[in-house]
């Protein structure tokens, strides 16, 4: 093996993050690599290592969100949604949104077609918060739609004086508050939870919230009505607005 020479090329690191990026973004597009996902979302949205405003990044991504295999396509728009509501975050400014307006509504149409066509319910959930997170404007997508995945919020009850914890269930159980966890006690009181209508995405090309050619998968529709809704504390019995909690507990 030869000795590198004080003339031998050495990469920039503007070309070392383009090949990297590149080498990962084709690897993601085959559908057949989730290490190269993980490791996207590593350095992409976990460390930084790479960056979102590279110009190679969200055109790879809307490409592979506008194609023909869903699980492909459902995970670029996952990681497109999250690292624009990071860069909103981290740099107190939109302007990466307007740099690729384009992109970001391409991804958008995308998102609303693949929610349409699911007929699973995590899927339409996470595709869901794909969709709140590319209209912007709010941060707390993802603690939402955890909740709405696992069936429950752990909340604190917004009294000034802190009375209590709330676990708000949403789900198979049913859709109630309680002031203990219900799954470790059979005797807990409960109290059942009011709904709203679910969120509309705001741009006025988007279509709503509504079922697709298959259907809207099964809790799909009452799970949000009921995280946009209200519960009561069981202590206080004071009504309170559990999207408004899950904010106050990501700010």
């Amino acid at each position: 093996m030869s000795e590198m020479t004080s003339i031998s090329p050495v990469p920039h690191t503007d070309d070392a993050d383009s090949d990297r990026l590149t080498s990962l973004l084709d690897r993601a597009a085959t559908g057949r690599d989730d290490q190269a996902w993980s490791n996207l979302w590593t350095e992409l949205y976990h460390n930084g290592s790479l960056q979102v405003s590279h110009p190679l990044v969200l055109p790879a991504l809307t490409d592979m969100a506008e194609g023909d295999h869903f699980d492909t396509a459902a995970a670029a728009l996952h990681l497109a949604g999250a690292l624009l509501v990071q860069a909103d975050q981290r740099y107190e400014t939109r302007k990466l949104r307007q740099q690729h307006a384009s992109e970001v509504g391409r991804l958008l149409a995308a998102s609303n077609r693949c929610r349409q066509a699911t007929a699973d319910r995590n899927d339409y959930c996470h595709l869901l918060e794909a969709v709140l997170n590319l209209e912007g404007g709010i941060h707390w997508a993802e603690e939402l739609i955890w909740g709405i995945v696992s069936e429950e919020y752990e909340l604190e009850c917004p009294d000034p004086d802190g009375c209590a914890a709330v676990w708000v269930i949403i789900g198979e159980q049913g859709f109630f508050s309680s002031s203990e966890d219900h799954a470790l006690s059979d005797d807990a009181e409960i109290l059942p939870l009011h709904p709203a209508a679910p969120p509309r995405p705001r741009r006025p090309r988007a279509p709503p919230l509504r079922a697709g050619p298959v259907g809207r998968p099964r809790g799909c529709g009452a799970r949000p009505a009921h995280a946009f809704g209200e519960a009561t504390c069981p202590q206080c019995e004071r009504r309170f607005s559990i999207v408004g909690q899950v904010v106050a507990r990501s700010s």
